[in-house]
């Protein structure tokens, strides 16, 4: 592998726009990448550098399986702890930051846009065991340090197309404000945009990718939601999740306590207020979303189905959680699925079909 370096991208970028903005078949012509505009991209969330102490090099077989599958988009969650450490913010490890860079350029040659993403930023994890020193939302350092990485990036790629390359800031803010939130967002994006004014830059929602950040409305930013509802279907038996070995069953529609969901209560609750957002000028995308592998796969082949009609309907595109793993379409270990072989893989082909005509 050839590391990507900003002129040999660009260089290549010329040599094969087409390939780079590559469409899934029958897909119609995308727009232009713009915060209020984003394409409808679909795609996976890859896990290489989700969690510091299992990193790993992102896989080449991962791209051309999912381009080949008509795929045209990934999200890259990351531990910033992979080049960094939690007592040295601002040291980075170069070597570390050569993996991401061959990420980057493994989208350019399959045609898949990436999109960077800190899950876990100094001073911040959405993940409760997840510790950090300090916070993010409160210490100055810390914010110093998360505007400089995002910097950092930027200028690393900068000249990059917002066609093959994003940023999102940090992954599902939750219990914070949305005053705080916004002013530690306009740091980063006030830092990236002074080493590369033309990237793209993406915000999750607050309250874990849930709700809009109206703040941000006017920064030129889009935003990222979440298709985690309802939550009892979704994380049934999770074992990260409290209690959730105990709940019933799920079913869709799903009824528990005296709340009912279906189709509809989504439109109401997950679609609509995003839809506002939007109309202020904010481009959406569903950065995850999925079903835990416990939940009875019927179920979660129902709820996909409806889910992705919504997002369809309003012109959203998305990211699973994830390519590989529980909640995906290759070796999710589920007990009720019959799996085809795929590549020394185990493929649940109902999932990916479903995904595909979506």
């Amino acid at each position: 592998m050839h590391f990507v370096t900003r002129r040999r991208f660009l260089q290549s970028a010329a040599a094969g726009v087409a390939a780079a903005c590559a469409l899934p078949a029958g897909t119609a012509e995308r727009p232009v990448p713009s915060a209020a505009r984003l394409p409808r991209w679909r795609g996976f969330n890859l896990l290489e550098k989700f969690v510091a102490e299992q990193k790993g090099p992102f896989l080449e077989e991962d791209f051309a399986t999912l381009a080949e599958w008509g795929f045209d988009f990934v999200r890259l969650p990351m531990d910033y702890r992979c080049w960094a450490s939690q007592t040295a913010w601002l040291e980075l490890n170069e070597a570390e930051l050569k993996e991401i860079d061959a990420a980057v350029e493994l989208g350019r040659q399959y045609g898949v846009h990436v999109c960077l993403n800190l899950h876990r930023a100094p001073g911040y994890s959405v993940n409760a065991i997840a510790t950090e020193p300090v916070s993010l939302w409160e210490n100055e350092k810390a914010q110093e340090a998360f505007a400089f990485h995002w910097r950092h990036f930027a200028e690393r790629y900068k000249g990059i197309p917002a066609s093959a390359l994003s940023f999102d800031l940090v992954n599902e803010p939750a219990q914070v404000s949305e005053e705080t939130y916004v002013r530690v967002a306009l740091r980063a994006i006030e830092a990236i945009r002074a080493a590369d004014p033309d990237r793209l830059i993406i915000s999750d929602g607050l309250q874990w990718g849930r709700n809009p950040v109206k703040g941000l409305a006017q920064a030129g930013v889009a935003q990222s939601t979440r298709g985690y509802e309802p939550f009892r279907l979704t994380h049934y038996q999770a074992s990260w999740v409290n209690g959730a070995d105990t709940w019933e069953t799920p079913a869709w529609p799903f009824t528990y306590g005296d709340a009912t969901w279906d189709k509809e209560r989504l439109r109401e609750t997950s679609i609509a207020p995003w839809k506002e957002l939007e109309a202020l000028g904010v481009g959406v995308h569903v950065g995850e979303w999925g079903a835990f592998n416990r939940t009875p796969h019927a179920v979660v082949l129902a709820w996909m189905r409806d889910v992705l009609s919504l997002w369809a309907e309003a012109g959203w595109g998305w990211a699973l959680w994830n390519l590989r793993g529980s909640f995906g379409p290759l070796d999710s270990q589920r007990a009720d699925v019959t799996y085809e072989t795929f590549r020394g893989r185990q493929l649940d082909r109902a999932m990916l079909e479903l995904l595909r005509s979506n």
